[in-house]
């Protein structure tokens, strides 16, 4: 059943919500959106996950932002392909794979607890695993 766009004003999931959940909702689209925008720019910090929780929240609260934000050239492509069956992109899998290899390899380089580097460096390894078992759509 496909979902209904939320820039009809007759939207059941925008017009249904409380005014200070909308509120909570457009907060959290906006900080999620900075922080996905920063992750742009720092490795270390993922930017998908952060733009498709900005993309949900936006969609219950905000059809402007969740507009601007799909129909964006840079940002709008992961949303609609997670949309569409949760595809992750070739090269966004090969971004993300080089991108936590090096950070997997200066945190055991950098940090004395080896244990605490090791968990993190499993985590990155689960992470990986999950996100090439993604569907892939090709760009």
């Amino acid at each position: 059943m496909p979902a209904e766009h939320p820039l009809k004003p007759d939207n059941p999931r925008t017009t249904t919500l409380p005014a200070p959940a909308r509120w909570f909702l457009r907060v959290l689209a906006v900080l999620s959106l900075a922080l996905g925008i920063v992750g742009l720019f720092l490795p270390v910090l993922p930017t998908v996950p952060f733009l498709l929780l900005a993309a949900w929240a936006a969609e219950l609260s905000s059809p402007r932002l969740l507009h601007w934000l799909e129909s964006h050239p840079r940002l709008g492509p992961p949303i609609t392909d997670w949309r569409h069956g949760g595809m992750v992109r070739r090269r966004a899998k090969w971004t993300a794979t080089v991108v936590m290899s090096a950070s997997g390899i200066t945190t055991v380089l950098l940090l004395r607890a080896h244990w605490t580097a090791l968990m993190a460096v499993a985590v990155m390894a689960c992470v990986l695993v999950w996100l090439w078992l993604r569907p892939e759509q090709a760009q």
